[in-house]
């Protein structure tokens, strides 16, 4: 109703405060998907920052239930929902959780603890979000060392949390490097499409600028649609 501008989306943030003793991850993953859709909307208008502290409002008290490691008796689902709820947290730079996700992160690049699968995703998007050049070039030798493909792709889909803009550029040419397949380029970009403002504009100017090679690359194929609609 919010969306066809039949009710004031305030009342739609009403709601979703009062899912906060939800433990349900399919209810998370659709506040999470919605508030994405809000995310996005506002990073244009002055009130980015304050979706921002309501993101942490809603996310920390299950994010703090949760903690960072499994509990006995946990099922998939909960694997899932911490995987979802951390990334949120991290993204919008809740202090905790970016401080946990730096230690963790430094421990697994340096082979003390490696991170467990369902937890490597939300790291490495809240390191980079609030990562620099090093940052990100930790990241490019991680997935340079990686012996498997899904760890490959699992970094690709998140690079473009990256916030600066002249790191924006280094992770879009690196999308048609030969370090990516043909196949995985469209993920490096639509994540960095999806990353930030400041991610959207870049990805679009780059899929224009390099058109050419990316039409004769995927012309007739899904994924020069997916391309597009990212």
């Amino acid at each position: 109703q919010a969306r066809a501008g039949i009710i004031s989306t305030v009342e739609v943030l009403k709601v979703m405060e009062a899912f906060v003793n939800e433990p349900n991850y399919t209810v998370w993953s659709d506040l999470s998907c919605n508030l994405g859709i809000l995310s996005t909307l506002l990073s244009h208008t002055d009130f980015y920052e304050e979706i921002q502290v309501f993101v942490k409002d809603v996310f920390s008290p299950i994010g703090e239930r949760l903690g960072w490691d499994p509990k006995p008796g946990e099922g998939h689902l909960d694997a899932l929902l911490r995987g979802l709820v951390l990334g949120k947290l991290g993204k919008a730079g809740h202090k905790a959780t970016l401080e946990e996700a730096r230690r963790r992160f430094k421990d697994h690049v340096e082979g003390k603890h490696i991170l467990s699968a369902d937890l490597r995703s939300p790291v490495y998007v809240t390191v980079l979000k609030h990562g620099d050049s090093s940052t990100l070039d930790t990241m490019l030798k991680l997935h340079k060392q990686a012996d498997m493909q899904e760890e490959k792709n699992r970094i690709e889909r998140v690079l473009g949390a990256i916030s600066q803009p002249e790191l924006i550029q280094k992770v879009l040419t690196f999308a048609l490097s030969e370090e990516v397949r043909p196949q995985d380029t469209v993920s490096v970009i639509g994540g960095v499409a999806g990353g930030s403002k400041q991610g959207r504009k870049a990805a679009w100017k780059f899929v224009r600028d390099n058109w050419e090679e990316l039409y004769n690359r995927y012309q007739g194929g899904f994924l020069i649609s997916r391309l597009i609609k990212v």
